[in-house]
């Protein structure tokens, strides 16, 4: 199975693709959901992360109280490399467990939203990187609409990542939103129509037959690995 990471920065639109992707039926495993999942009542992610910081973190019903943890870690680099410790992994094994579960089931290939793909390296472990672009200073405008900030305050939060710019140097597909919500769904077509090429018919011997299909993965883990590089030239489906 084909398994895409899907990845974009503030204001880009990426949880728009997404959410275009999952309504055209395609698969997709959403990091931000699972993060939520591994920290709920009763999970060993949460019991961890009370054992670390309290259990001032909880809020009466044993949910836990995001915003007093974040204000913990807020300022403290110590303190979030501990919570990060705790929670990436969790949400890793989680995306794991999804992918498996659709190559379970049939599916030719899979979109998995990651927000720090690039940032956490996981872009290295998936067969097929779509970066969703727009310039940065389109990015400024939509956030400074969005949220209505001042334009030093948006210019702030993007001066705080990795500029789109370097993202897009990690892609093998780039989608444009830089136009119109129809521009953007007729490149989610063409991101489809990509998808469906580059599952071609093997997926299918791939999946009757279990080695088969693991040796494939390995393989493009291994190509990836030692062939991607972040300078290589894009594809784009702006044209």
């Amino acid at each position: 199975m084909l398994v895409v990471g899907l990845t974009g920065s503030i204001a880009t639109g990426k949880s728009s693709v997404s959410a275009l992707l999952k309504a055209n039926n395609v698969p997709i495993v959403d990091a931000d959901i699972l993060a939520r999942k591994v920290v709920e009542p009763g999970t060993p992610a949460l019991a961890q992360i009370v054992k670390t910081f309290g259990p001032d973190i909880l809020f009466s019903d044993g949910t836990l109280d995001r915003k007093k943890l974040g204000s913990i870690i807020f300022s403290d680099e110590v303190k979030r490399k501990k919570l990060n410790k705790i929670v990436h992994p969790a949400v890793r094994k989680a995306m794991l467990w999804e992918v498996l579960g659709y190559w379970i089931r049939g599916h030719k290939y899979c979109v998995v939203d990651v927000p720090l793909l690039i940032e956490g390296g996981l872009w290295k472990w998936v067969g097929l990187v779509a970066v969703v672009y727009c310039s940065e200073e389109l990015q400024l405008q939509r956030l400074m609409l969005r949220d209505s900030s001042s334009r030093e305050d948006a210019l702030a939060r993007l001066n705080a990542q990795i500029p789109i710019t370097d993202k897009v140097q990690y892609a093998d597909i780039v989608v444009d939103n830089s136009g119109t919500k129809q521009e953007l769904e007729e490149n989610i077509e063409l991101l489809i129509r990509k998808l469906e090429r580059e599952a071609g018919w093997t997926w299918r011997l791939n999946w009757l037959i279990p080695p088969l299909g693991l040796l494939a993965a390995v393989w493009a883990l291994v190509r990836r690995r030692l062939f991607a590089s972040p300078k290589r030239q894009k594809k784009s489906l702006a044209t």
